[in-house]
């Protein structure tokens, strides 16, 4: 009875194991989703850029986020985790001010939180398999440039005391990221098809 336990249970892991693998392989699907709900989010929060703010966006002029290089052989899974936990991050600081729609903001930040964790889970798949990628040092450079972008928002954040203004001004700003991250799904994808064309030669052979 015992044996027959132990049986089931260790066939449940095995399944799951699959499952989350297949999960991770088509995280691109869920990412691609993500990414045009989000942006849609950011829409609906605001509304249009309002005028009066016109001469403080003027005024902000942060580094070209779409001029941070990207090398071709980094994971893009982590560089997409990243910049999904600095927009966590920035959208659950003081946002008392922005005057936008609380409903659109929630599913912004929930549809963010899931992807983080999604993201954490497969790379942790990753690591216990002891998947490595070459360019290490390109995805830290690429990583200190990330952060000082998003430091350059936070600031400006603070300098302006999280004002109206300021988070509409931002709004627009955060919609570029989506321009990466566009980028790096993509990526995700392609890998995903180079992976399973491998599998099917290998079985072909």
């Amino acid at each position: 009875m015992i044996r027959r336990w132990l049986l089931q249970f260790c066939l449940v892991l095995l399944f799951s194991s699959e499952i989350s693998c297949l999960d991770c392989n088509r995280i691109y699907v869920l990412q691609t989703r993500m990414n045009s709900d989000s942006l849609e989010h950011l829409d609906k929060m605001g509304g249009n850029f309002p005028f009066q703010c016109l001469n403080e966006r003027i005024a902000f002029k942060p580094r070209n986020i779409l001029k941070i290089p990207l090398s071709q052989q980094e994971n893009a899974k982590v560089t997409i985790q990243q910049i999904l936990q600095e927009l966590f991050h920035i959208f659950n600081n003081n946002l008392t001010q922005a005057a936008w729609n609380w409903t659109s903001i929630k599913e912004f930040q929930n549809g963010l939180h899931q992807q983080i964790e999604k993201l954490e889970t497969c790379l942790s798949a990753e690591m216990e398999k002891e998947v490595t990628y070459p360019g290490n040092e390109n995805l830290l450079l690429s990583s200190l440039k990330l952060k000082r972008y998003f430091q350059t928002i936070d600031n400006f954040l603070k300098e302006k005391q999280y004002s109206w203004c300021a988070w509409e001004i931002i709004r627009v700003e955060i919609s570029r990221c989506f321009i990466i991250l566009n980028i790096l799904t993509k990526r995700l994808e392609n890998e995903a098809h180079d992976a399973l064309s491998n599998d099917v030669m290998k079985t072909a052979e």
